[in-house]
C-alpha cells in the first residue's frame, strides 16, 4: 500500500499542474494550512531534479508572500477570524500568554527556526508577528533567508543526491513510514496540549 501510495506521489508530483500546487500550498502553508510544503516539494524535485532549483525559487517566493499573509491576518483581521478560533478550542489564554512573552527577539528566533524546520509552525509565526506588530521589513527578510535557505539546501541535496535518496527511501520504505507515525503522533500529542 505505501509503495502504491509513494509511486502516485512521485508520479503527480512530475505532473503539468505540480508547479502551481506547489506554488498555492507553499503560500497557504505559511499562513492558514496545516500541512507543509515538503509533501509536495521533495516528490517534485526527487521526480525532476533539473528543475529543483525552479522549484525552490517557486516555493521561496510564494511561502515568503503567504507569510506576509499571515502577518496581515494577524495585525489586521485578529480579532475577526483568529481570536473565534482559539476561543471555540479553548486555546486563547495560551495564545496570550505565548504573546506576552513574544518580544522581537523571539519572534526573530521563531521566524528562523520555522522557516527553518517548521518549529513552531510557520503559520503560528506569521499571524503573531503580525499580532504584535512585529517590523514589517525584517519580517519579510527573515522569512527570504530562512525559507529560502531551507528550499535551495533541499534542492541542492535533492539535486545532487536524489537517486542514491530515492534508492534509500525505496530499499527501507516501510520502516521511513513507520517512524514518519510515531513522529506524526507525537507532534498531535503535542499540539493537544497546547
Amino acid at each position: 500500500m505505501f509503495r502504491k501510495l509513494y509511486a502516485w506521489t512521485l508520479s503527480w508530483a512530475g505532473s503539468r499542474h505540480a508547479t502551481w500546487a506547489l506554488a498555492l500550498i507553499s503560500f497557504v502553508e505559511s499562513s492558514v494550512f496545516p500541512i507543509p510544503a515538503d509533501v509536495l516539494f521533495i516528490p517534485m524535485c526527487l521526480a525532476r531534479p533539473n528543475k529543483a532549483m525552479r522549484y525552490a525559487v517557486i516555493a521561496t517566493v510564494t511561502s515568503v508572500l503567504g507569510g506576509m499573509f499571515g502577518w496581515a491576518l494577524g495585525h489586521y483581521a485578529f480579532d475577526l477570524l483568529a481570536r473565534p478560533v482559539l476561543e471555540a478550542y479553548g486555546k486563547l489564554g495560551a495564545f496570550e500568554a505565548l504573546k506576552s512573552q513574544a518580544g522581537d527577539a523571539a519572534i526573530l528566533v521563531m521566524l528562523v527556526t520555522s522557516g527553518l524546520a517548521h518549529m513552531p509552525p510557520m503559520k503560528v509565526v506569521t499571524i503573531l508577528a503580525g499580532v504584535i506588530s512585529f517590523n514589517f521589513p525584517l519580517f519579510v527578510l527573515s522569512a527570504i533567508v530562512a525559507r529560502g535557505l531551507r528550499f535551495f539546501a533541499l534542492a541542492w541535496l535533492l539535486r545532487h543526491h536524489g537517486e542514491r535518496i530515492v534508492a534509500f527511501i525505496e530499499r527501507r520504505l516501510a520502516w521511513i513510514v513507520l517512524v514518519l507515525l510515531v513522529v506524526l503522533g507525537l507532534v498531535y500529542f503535542a499540539a493537544r496540549s497546547f
